[in-house]
């Protein structure tokens, strides 16, 4: 398979992008290796003289943007969604080098999955709610006393780096992970919505703050990559859950 087959199945999200140019230049970066999706979740200006100047004519990718207002909406239909991040952060997510994570991205697209790179704001990164919907963090190894990289040069690393995997010889070894694909990052958002409401109605927390723990959960069931027919089973026992706690709740005021 020619390596352009697979450039279609990435996208680059920016997240709450403060300086237009930022958003220009990032789409002139992603073009120049070959890929076209740029995603803009809730950008400060856009669209902007400033970025169509410094996109320096990658109209095709100017024109296709697509704004949201949240992430989720922006993963929709990706399974498989990578995080850039200067330092290390809460949230334990696997870490992996600009070259892992183009490895693995590349080898996420040979089986046919569409991916995500997600970039946070010039100022402040991603934040930790933010991380925890990708599957891993990526680090670009800058020196530790000046370790900030700005967003469309962290852009253009890692579409260097994705593009350099997909010149290879050859294409990883990438043999389906499940006999169904993964769910997408809309249903997946779902579910943890289902879960968060479900533990909330059986008390699980018992007064305890629920962040610590969703966090963990979340980290588990991303690392899953369920289908949407193992989706449904756990939505199932989550609503016999409910309904159960509610009964209990009921009998117990009698």
């Amino acid at each position: 398979m020619p390596a352009l087959d697979l450039a279609p199945l990435f996208r680059f999200v920016l997240v709450r992008t403060s300086h237009p140019g930022n958003i220009g230049s990032a789409a002139r970066a992603i073009r120049t290796m070959g890929f076209t999706r740029l995603e803009l979740v809730s950008p400060h200006r856009f669209p902007d003289p400033e970025a169509t100047a410094l996109a320096a004519g990658a109209d095709d990718v100017m024109g296709s943007v697509g704004l949201h207002e949240g992430l989720v909406d922006a993963l929709a239909g990706s399974t498989f969604a990578l995080g850039l991040s200067a330092r290390r952060r809460g949230v334990n997510l696997p870490e992996l080098s600009p070259r892992e994570g183009g490895a693995q991205a590349l080898a996420a697209a040979a089986r046919g999955e569409q991916v995500a790179w997600v970039f946070g704001n010039e100022r402040t990164g991603l934040e930790n709610e933010e991380l925890a919907r990708c599957h891993a963090m990526v680090r670009i190894p800058s020196v530790e006393d000046f370790s900030s990289l700005n967003l469309s040069q962290a852009v253009q690393v890692m579409a260097y780096e994705l593009r350099m995997a997909m010149l290879g010889d050859d294409l990883p070894e990438a043999p389906p992970l499940h006999e169904e694909p993964p769910a997408d990052a809309e249903k997946m958002e779902r579910f943890y919505e289902h879960l968060a409401q479900m533990l909330d109605d059986i008390d699980f927390h018992k007064g305890r703050t629920p962040t610590t723990i969703m966090l963990r959960l979340r980290k588990l069931f991303q690392r899953a990559q369920m289908s949407e027919r193992e989706l449904r089973v756990l939505h199932g026992i989550f609503a016999d859950a409910q309904r159960m706690a509610m009964l209990a709740g009921e009998r117990g005021r009698d």
